[in-house]
């Protein structure tokens, strides 16, 4: 096999941001070792960077040095980890500031919504961020305003975020583990699981990808059906159908608290697992969707609530069927706001004090839910005005049951 071209001291210092008295220690150390004529491996912009944050996290280079020459510890495995590693940039975000005529506030603003370090002027831009800038100037020129920019950096940001650090403790808890469980080292462990990590990420990689536009097809023709309903409407074609108002739902475990200390945490992450699958399948069946998971519970949003009342009592059925603690319910209907794929507003609120106000094994709902529904094989029983916390006057309730 061809070897990849090989990296100068200098260039390898200046992709990896070191200097070049830095590369040399630590080839010195043995933590680098460069081919005979002394050229480095493009993989070494990558072992430049792990032992500068090694150090950075107290462990001396010299340490990880001798733990490298007593056979203790190999970074060979950064090969296979990262065939194409990302250095640094020639510019600097002062640089390109000025060219795109950006402020530093914005830069900064930007990172920090996507979970980035934020950076200072001074600082080089590693060569895959530049591609930042002129997706950030297109977004602008669009008229989208700074805020609204930000706005949704941060969705993808705090979600991509999850996604990876879910990677990284599955692929510990299945693979890794396993492997020093049943005796390997932690240099072979690392030697065997960096040759299936890149397999996987690019599995993964490719299922996002997939994924990613199948959702986004569905949000799509959703959103179009509203404008054409709207401008056939307007039209005079047709009437829009006048549906009933969307139903915002919670859902808590009663007694998850004292269950967690009582079992310890791996039973609590357990129960988390078990309560998202009931949630989901149930939710999806029903035509709702899970918007937000609140360690105990869960809140859904459901276009229709007489759905949303059903998929209630289906979830305090199976919950404890699922080996679940018993679960409780709040529902009601309005109008919300949707932004940034959370909902927000009175009938949000509402719904969840109703949720704390549910005993084990109820559903409760407010008297807009009642009005909203027709048909349907569920019946309903007033328990008066019921005081709510954080609302002004009582709210008249009614308990759920199978009709």
């Amino acid at each position: 096999m061809r070897r990849m071209e090989g990296l100068s001291a200098e260039v390898l210092a200046d992709r990896a941001g070191a200097s070049v008295e830095h590369v040399e220690r630590l080839a010195r150390l043995g933590i680098l070792t460069p081919h005979p004529d002394g050229s480095f491996r493009p993989s070494d912009i990558q072992r430049v960077k792990l032992v500068d944050a090694l150090e950075r996290s107290g462990i001396a280079t010299e340490d990880i040095g001798r733990a490298i020459t007593s056979g203790h510890l190999s970074l060979a495995f950064l090969d296979l980890l990262f065939t194409e590693p990302k250095g640094y940039s020639s510019k600097t975000y002062r640089d390109l500031c000025a060219e795109y005529g950006w402020s530093m506030e914005f830069v900064e603003r930007m990172h920090e919504a996507l979970g980035l370090p934020t950076p200072l002027p001074e600082d080089r831009v590693r060569e895959d961020d530049l591609q930042m800038f002129p997706v950030g100037q297109f977004v602008r020129s669009t008229g989208v305003p700074d805020a609204g920019v930000i706005r949704a950096l941060r969705v993808y940001g705090e979600n991509l975020g999850r996604i990876t650090r879910s990677e990284s403790q599955f692929f510990h808890t299945y693979v890794e583990e396993p492997m020093l469980t049943s005796g390997a080292a932690e240099n072979v462990m690392l030697e065997i699981t960096a040759q299936i990590s890149p397999m996987m990420r690019a599995q993964v990689e490719g299922m996002i990808d997939w994924l990613y536009h199948r959702h986004q097809e569905h949000a799509i023709i959703e959103h179009v059906v509203g404008h054409v309903e709207e401008a056939l409407e307007q039209a005079g074609v047709t009437p829009r159908r006048q549906g009933p108002p969307p139903a915002m739902v919670f859902l808590d475990l009663t007694g998850y608290t004292r269950l967690t200390e009582e079992r310890g945490d791996d039973a609590a992450a357990e129960l988390a697992a078990s309560l998202a699958s009931l949630v989901q399948r149930e939710s999806q069946r029903r035509g709702g969707r899970p918007v937000k998971w609140l360690g105990d519970g869960v809140m859904f949003h459901f276009p229709d609530p007489g759905q949303a009342v059903d998929c209630s009592l289906d979830l305090v059925e199976k919950a404890p069927a699922s080996g679940m603690p018993p679960a409780h319910v709040g529902v009601n209907a309005g109008p919300v706001i949707f932004r940034d794929g959370d909902y927000f507003g009175r009938t949000v609120n509402v719904a969840s004090r109703i949720a704390g106000r549910a005993g084990p094994g109820e559903v409760l709902v407010s008297e807009e839910t009642v009005s909203a529904i027709s048909g349907r094989s569920v019946r309903f029983e007033g328990i008066g005005p019921v005081e709510l916390k954080g609302l002004a006057k009582p709210l008249e309730l009614f308990r759920a049951l199978r009709g």
